[in-house]
């Protein structure tokens, strides 16, 4: 049979395991899908239940569990020598202190693990080794660039590497990496929490707000701030104080805050100084990472680009590297955060002992758990009516260019945070009051949050100017005048919009709805967001899926092939 490697992501956020057994990527799952607690941290039980049951396996079987962490190469910043200088040195003792605790917590961790498997070999992957692998292998390149960017992996915040593949296995060479406290997702958090949203979670909406303001307001502070250097990048310490691994520690200095605005609270409203500190960042933020895609076009001389870690979620910036970067074409996988990771570890792990590589990771996406056979009966909760269309996807259709907004729950769980069409919500991008809508009564989210788009393949170019793949809704792209024209309520306020370019193989159904919708309407776009309400996360049950209907303003849910709706 071969390895049988478990991949996990616990104790940090966005909990998730991954599984590869008989030469086969079973599946990656996050846990906040299935417990409904978003970003959760807890061991991911329900998400191991569920993979070692789809491959007919239990814990005793596997031989190998891959954590995301190496524990450790943290222990390279619990000295604080290098840090005892002005402007650093009163923080330089709590910093090493904090990561010598946070060595000591991932190593009790990753023996956990070993007294949960009992006859598997542990493996600590270094992280960004685990981010690059799983988005290398991801890709459908046979050769590439591969950038990593996110807040912290151990000691490193970014990583240049080339991937390239061989007939045993994908190898990742020429490897360059940054530090900390050099880190772009360390400085988009902290100013995302200033701004009154969690940090770790709604750096998109920080993103969605900086269309609206005026980055010029700000730009001279995020130069002094996040200067850019021959090879990368740095962070001004007399802005963003050193990073002290514990929430007792400011990531802003008063500095900062005296040249900006003071802390904005959660439910207050967003003012125009918001809007302007959110664009200067942005801004300074895609100017940083098309620096660093450059950099990995000169240092490895690929033709290709694969980008990962958690600042790859961030599409305006991916847009403008695909714009202005050098490559042919750019790639981010469907989880190219933390939750990636478990099937990265798992690959790596993989690679010490199998000779051939791993099926089933490449263009993935639906690796999850699905539920074929789901009966519901007519009334599956008080309140709501069920029946089976006869045609499911004329059917929902139909009732999409009726303007009606519909959940989706069909098919195997998307990995990572887009929804792809399987659990998803629909609805009519032709509709002058559908992006009010679904702020207000069925995401319940800030107004100025953007939709975005599912467009058919072979009709992209006629309303977007990416001019590349976009399976996985990874890029903002720039609209067309029939875009403009048609349908302005996937267009934010930017100019841009977050595409899914579908072709019929990554998912027929949708594909489907998409030509029936086409030949009702003359457009072959639908409005595609995730299934959930602000601060739950994306369904990953029937339960849940039900639930969303009843707590939002959806008007239907297809779970499965029923037809859900209250009476």
């Amino acid at each position: 049979m071969g390895p049988v490697v478990m991949g996990l992501c616990s104790g940090t956020h966005d909990s998730a395991a991954a599984l590869i057994a008989d030469g086969r990527l079973v599946g990656l799952v996050e846990e906040e899908r299935l417990n409904g607690i978003k970003h959760t941290k807890a061991y991911p039980d329900l998400a191991i239940a569920w993979l070692l049951g789809e491959a007919g396996l239990t814990a005793a079987d596997v031989t190998d569990v891959a954590y995301n962490f190496a524990p450790r190469r943290y222990l390279t910043a619990a000295v604080p020598l290098r840090h005892l200088r002005p402007g650093t040195a009163g923080r330089a003792w709590p910093r090493a202190r904090s990561f010598a605790v946070v060595h000591r917590r991932a190593s009790e961790r990753l023996r956990q693990f070993g007294r949960r498997f009992p006859h598997a070999e542990l493996h600590g992957v270094e992280h960004h080794r685990a981010h690059a692998l799983y988005a290398f292998e991801a890709s459908p390149y046979e050769a590439a660039a591969v950038l990593v960017v996110d807040s912290l992996g151990e000691t490193t915040t970014t990583s240049i590497c080339a991937g390239r593949r061989t007939g045993r296995r994908a190898a990742l060479g020429g490897r360059w990496s940054l530090p900390d406290p050099a880190s772009l997702g360390y400085a988009y958090g902290a100013v995302t929490e200033h701004l009154g949203w969690r940090r770790g979670d709604e750096e998109g909406t920080v993103m969605a707000l900086a269309a609206l303001g005026d980055p010029g307001r700000f730009r001279d502070l995020f130069a002094q701030a996040i200067p850019l250097t021959v090879e990368a990048f740095a962070l001004d310490p007399r802005l963003f104080p050193l990073r002290v691994i514990s929430s007792r520690y400011s990531r802003l200095s008063p500095a900062f805050i005296a040249a900006t605005c003071p802390p904005r609270a959660p439910k207050q409203e967003a003012a125009q100084v918001h809007a302007d500190l959110a664009a200067a960042l942005q801004e300074r933020t895609e100017q940083v990472m098309v620096h660093l895609a450059r950099q990995a076009r000169y240092r490895t001389g690929e033709k290709y680009l694969c980008l990962g870690g958690g600042v790859a979620l961030n599409c305006v910036s991916i847009g403008k590297i695909v714009e202005r970067a050098g490559f042919e074409e750019v790639f981010v996988p469907p989880a190219p955060g933390d939750s990636g990771t478990a099937t990265g570890a798992a690959l790596h792990a993989h690679q010490q002992h199998a000779v051939r590589p791993v099926a089933g990771v490449q263009g993935e996406c639906y690796l999850g758990p699905s539920f074929p056979g789901l009966e519901l009966g007519a009334e599956p909760r008080p309140g709501t009516a069920a029946h089976r269309p006869a045609d499911a996807a004329r059917h929902l259709a139909l009732r999409l260019a009726e303007g009606q907004i519909v959940g989706v729950f069909r098919g195997r769980l998307e990995a990572g945070p887009r929804a792809l069409g399987n659990r998803s919500i629909l609805a009519s991008p032709l509709r002058a009051d559908v992006v009010d809508r679904l702020n207000a009564k069925v995401k319940f989210r800030e107004p100025f949050r953007p939709f975005a788009p599912v467009v058919l393949a072979e009709r992209a170019a006629d309303y977007f100017t990416l001019g590349q793949p976009a399976p996985f809704m990874s890029f903002a792209s720039g609209v067309t005048d029939l875009a403009r024209d048609k349908i302005p309520a996937v267009v934010h306020a930017n100019g841009l919009a977050r595409v899914q370019i579908l072709h019929p193989r990554q998912n027929p159904f949708l594909d489907t709805v998409l030509r029936e919708f086409h030949a009702i309407t003359g457009v072959p776009v639908l409005i595609n967001t995730s299934l959930n309400i602000k601060g739950k996360p994306i369904c990953g049950t029937p339960t849940q899926a039900l639930d969303c209907l009843q707590e939002s303003g959806i008007d239907a849910l297809l779970l499965e092939d029923w037809w859900v709706s209250e009476q």
